[in-house]
């Protein structure tokens, strides 16, 4: 199915950080100008994207990271670059977004307003799988091509979609570099529990993939409910078994959740494997001291060694990033930021709108960003990129690889 819309741009964009109201869509631009000519703000049209996203719900804190990650490629783009590239014209980019209120069953609905009511040309994706399988579902169906950088869960790639691109690591080597690291340190032994979601069974079934060819081994792997607010039972059953390592597949809320739970329960393996929060620096407001020596896999940090033309390097990124926001970027923020990027420069690749030569674009596109290098596969899925490590250390998040970009070495045992 072709898309093509080469439109007239009718908004004028301007710059904004305020909060969205639930499930209301706002465009980061607000009205102004002629509904039939561009010329008067030197544009030639307007590029729309649509992203549905957690402003409210249990992924509340990641969605804010990343529709930040987004709007600093808004920013970027149309105030430095000029627009984006279409052909001979330049074109204004603008986001329309849409609350999700993190919920599965309402993303689909919502991917079909900003298809239908809201017309948007592309779509950038939500965060995580659960979210991103039904939001890719929506747009497979419409042929709308999706963007995205935060569902890694290795099912969301297995159905042979052609319109759903993925700028990070699938979820199921989430956990690789760090196991292989703790196994050259001499880890034998691991504990496994995650989520019943997708992303996070992906992850718990990589992570015994990855111990088993390390030879460590897998002692216990249990699955919980969404939803949980207590794993005390899980952390004593696990404690019994002293293992080295313990690995937990979930989101923010999981990792806070794993990390107190063990120590009231006097849980302390050599090393504390999580998803998700040992890389975000609200952990350690969260937990303080009980965040130290927690490991985690992370995407993207400020201080690895990538660099692209656009947006320049890792570290200038995150000075871009900081300089909007007031805090530094997490990697799901990066992740956002790159798969706009990729979409840009695939739309400028192709210089046109159509849908099935933009997808032929993301197809063929080799590139080098801030981010790290991105080249989609068949399944759409980014084969250039590895995985870093990170690891709570004395009230700090450093790198501890891969070693190129570490900043510390590993503390082994942790505790």
């Amino acid at each position: 199915m072709t898309r093509s819309r080469l439109r007239r741009s009718w908004r004028r964009w301007v710059p904004t950080a305020a909060a969205l109201a639930a499930a209301v869509f706002v465009a980061a631009a607000c009205t102004g100008g002629d509904a039939d000519d561009g010329t008067d703000d030197g544009f030639d049209g307007t590029v729309r994207i649509g992203v549905a996203v957690s402003e409210t719900g249990r992924f509340a804190a990641e969605g804010k990271a990343v529709r930040q990650g987004y709007d600093t490629w808004l920013r970027w783009v149309n105030e430095e670059q000029g627009g984006i590239r279409v052909g001979d014209d330049l074109y204004r980019a603008e986001i329309i977004y849409r609350d999700d209120e993190s919920d599965p069953d309402r993303i689909g609905a919502l991917i079909e307003l900003l298809i239908d009511e809201d017309e948007v040309d592309f779509l950038l994706g939500p965060y995580s799988s659960t979210l991103t399988g039904p939001a890719s579902v929506a747009a497979e169906a419409r042929g709308v091509i999706m963007v995205e950088g935060n569902g890694a869960s290795d099912s969301l790639f297995e159905r042979g979609y052609r319109n759903l691109f993925y700028v990070g690591v699938v979820a199921s080597d989430y956990t690789r570099s760090s196991i292989e690291l703790l196994a050259e340190r001499g880890a034998r032994t691991a504990v496994v529990a995650h989520e019943d979601t997708p992303f996070a069974t992906s992850v718990a079934q990589g992570a015994q993939r990855h111990l088993e060819a390390n030879s460590v081994e897998v002692l216990a792997m249990e699955r919980y409910p969404v939803g949980v607010d207590n794993v005390d039972d899980l952390m004593t059953e696990f404690a019994a078994l002293e293992p080295d390592i313990f690995v937990g597949g979930g989101h923010y809320d999981d990792a806070v959740l794993f990390l107190r739970s063990a120590q009231e329960q006097d849980f302390g393996p050599d090393a504390m494997l999580i998803t998700v929060g040992p890389a975000n620096p609200q952990l350690i407001s969260d937990l303080g001291s009980g965040a130290d020596g927690a490991l985690g896999p992370t995407a993207w940090e400020s201080v690895m060694a990538y660099e692209g033309p656009s947006l320049g390097t890792a570290s200038a990124y995150a000075d871009t990033y900081e300089s909007l926001w007031g805090e530094s970027p997490i990697y799901q923020a990066a992740g956002s930021t790159a798969a706009a990027l990729a979409l840009h420069l695939a739309i400028e690749a192709a210089a046109s709108l159509d849908a099935d030569a933009v997808g032929d674009a993301l197809r063929n596109l080799d590139i080098d960003t801030f981010y790290g290098p991105i080249r989609f596969d068949e399944r759409g899925v980014n084969v250039a990129k590895p995985m870093g490590t990170v690891q709570v250390q004395d009230g700090r998040i450093v790198v501890v690889a891969p070693a190129a970009a570490a900043e510390r070495a590993l503390v082994y045992p942790a505790r």
